[in-house]
């Protein structure tokens, strides 16, 4: 059984820097796609940030480019984002996603696996 579990969110000041974890288990971490969405308040999950299986390419939102950093640990099945100078715009429940292949690393529906979320608030 597949599970996604993060960890690392909070409520924080404008500036700030957070760093969230996504602890994977049940899957040969190593083989997957992994993804970060968030989703606020009345809008759609979000793109954030995705990497590809060995850590050597990584994208992000244009919102997010400069401020936040995905990484991951192969060994220790677990995926970060490395959020700084947050901004209140920022705030929302942060997912981590898995997939073997998604067609659109972009596209939330096309991650099989999902993660329960953890909250970030970014206070003005």
């Amino acid at each position: 059984q597949v599970q996604l579990v993060e960890s690392g969110g909070g409520l924080v000041q404008a500036g700030a820097s957070l760093r969230l974890s996504c602890a994977a288990s049940g899957l040969t971490f190593g083989a997957y796609y992994m993804g970060w969405f968030r989703q606020a308040p009345g809008n759609g999950r979000e793109f954030v940030s995705v990497i590809n299986r060995n850590g050597n390419n990584k994208e992000y939102a244009d919102s997010v480019k400069g401020r936040f950093t995905i990484s991951r640990d192969n060994v220790k099945n677990t995926l970060y984002l490395q959020m700084n100078s947050l901004k209140p715009e920022d705030t929302a429940v942060y997912y981590c996603a898995a997939d073997i292949a998604p067609q659109n690393q972009r596209l939330a529906s096309d991650y099989n696996y999902w993660g329960h979320g953890t909250q970030v608030t970014v206070s003005s």
